[in-house]
């Protein structure tokens, strides 16, 4: 199908517009006895998603034989009943009552279970989509239930993202509620790719990747991807197939979600908000700071409320500690069996570096101001301050002296107009 859009930025879509762009692209008639299954992201993404699921449901679920939600959580923790309601900006009252008949799924990513194998990425297909960086067969899994429906329709949002690009359209199946094979196979590949080279840029390798393994999922799918302003407003909506709603949504995104500096800062503190309960999640705010930080420089992530490195996976990163890419391809045999994923996630918030002799040489210090103590950051090789000898208000307006506050990190993208070689410029 052709697109369905509308850009409103730099103002803002009303829900009425929404209702018509949701109108245009789903006729009812064309959902008559059809069993749906609605795929979206959990609370770790900022985005109207209770807007776009109520429109959806008014639309067609009256006339679907089933209209269904899978919270696409890649390896996050599962979400409760109330946090699924609160995702979709539903009230339990109105849970029990009009949304009743809608039952709520998460993906479940560690279970063997509850997931099927669709296909393989052979080693020759691998190479080609990776420029010859890997040559491996990558199977491909992903959660039974969408098989157990007529169409999918992926409600989520497009911002820049470290290992893919820009997150969105397949993204939301693989890793959202993909299988850790192919999981932590194209986490690493953005991680040897490295964050600078790979975030805000669309056509990466990863994303040949993941759209080649959404190919493999036949069952009819449609994708309504938003770009969300800093404000929480929506700034466009592009409904199309996974592919082209996240085409048009990232050229968008591309717009309103980097922010370009003239100089880099020595000392950045990157606020996270709540919705980062974790490092795992709150690493974000590196992810999209890195580039603007001095050589030498210090990136402080700052959030009091995190007192834990991941309840999924924080005892193998307290195993592996914090490195830049180099560390574990130096020492490929000691490191290779541990999840790729686990291995990208470390390099993505140590960010880049290089071993001399054995020696690692990280280009930024990165330092933990949170709830975890001092003694858990000097074994995972992060910094330590308390973050009660923090105050953010002191940073306030001191870009002059090389210092940045960033009080809501992690979605926004941080450039300087002019990149560094070790960030892709010239």
């Amino acid at each position: 199908m052709k697109v369905i859009s509308k850009s409103a930025f730099p103002g803002k879509l009303n829900d009425a517009e929404v209702g018509e762009l949701v109108a245009k692209a789903c006729p009812p008639e064309n959902y008559r006895g059809k069993k749906v299954l609605v795929i979206t992201p959990d609370q770790t993404r900022t985005a109207p998603v209770g807007l776009i699921f109520k429109t959806l449901h008014r639309q067609i679920a009256s006339v679907t034989k089933t209209f269904d939600v899978l919270i696409a959580l890649g390896t996050h923790p599962a979400m409760s009943e109330e946090a699924i309601c609160g995702r979709l900006e539903i009230s339990l009252d109105e849970r029990r009552k009009q949304f009743s008949n809608v039952r709520f799924f998460n993906h479940e990513w560690d279970n063997p279970a509850a997931l099927t194998e669709i296909g393989t990425l052979t080693a020759k297909e691998v190479s080609e989509l990776t420029d010859g960086l890997f040559s491996l067969d990558v199977p491909v899994e992903i959660n039974k239930l969408v098989f157990n429906y007529d169409q999918i329709i992926i409600v989520g949002p497009v911002f820049p993202h470290e290992v893919v690009g820009f997150s969105g359209g397949n993204k939301y199946l693989f890793p959202g509620v993909g299988g850790p094979k192919i999981l932590n196979f194209f986490h690493w590949l953005g991680a040897v790719c490295t964050n600078p080279m790979i975030i805000g840029n669309k056509w990466t390798p990863v994303r040949k990747v993941v759209d080649r393994a959404g190919a493999l999922v036949k069952v009819d799918k449609l994708c309504l991807a938003m770009v969300v302003a800093p404000d929480k407003s929506l700034a466009g909506l592009f409904i199309g197939t996974p592919e082209a709603a996240w085409d048009g949504a990232s050229d968008l995104s591309k717009q309103v979600h980097i922010t370009y500096k003239k100089k880099p800062f020595k000392t950045v503190l990157s606020c996270a908000p709540p919705m980062y309960d974790e490092i795992w999640v709150a690493g974000k705010c590196m992810y999209k700071l890195e580039p603007v930080v001095a050589d030498g420089g210090e990136l402080i992530i700052y959030a009091p409320h995190v007192r834990e490195v991941s309840t999924t996976h924080g005892h193998l990163i307290e195993e592996i500690g914090y490195h830049c890419r180099d560390y574990f391809l130096k020492q490929w045999d000691k490191f290779k069996h541990y999840p790729w994923g686990v291995l990208a996630h470390s390099t993505h918030v140590r960010g880049i570096g290089v071993m001399n002799n054995g020696t690692e040489q990280c280009r930024i210090k990165v330092t933990l101001a949170t709830g975890i103590p001092e003694s858990v950051c000097k074994k995972i090789n992060l910094g330590y301050r308390d973050p009660k000898s923090i105050r953010p208000e002191d940073f306030v307006n001191r870009e002059g002296e090389g210092v940045l506050l960033v009080p809501k990190a992690g979605e926004m993208l941080y450039h300087l107009e002019q990149q560094p070689k070790w960030a892709g410029g010239t």
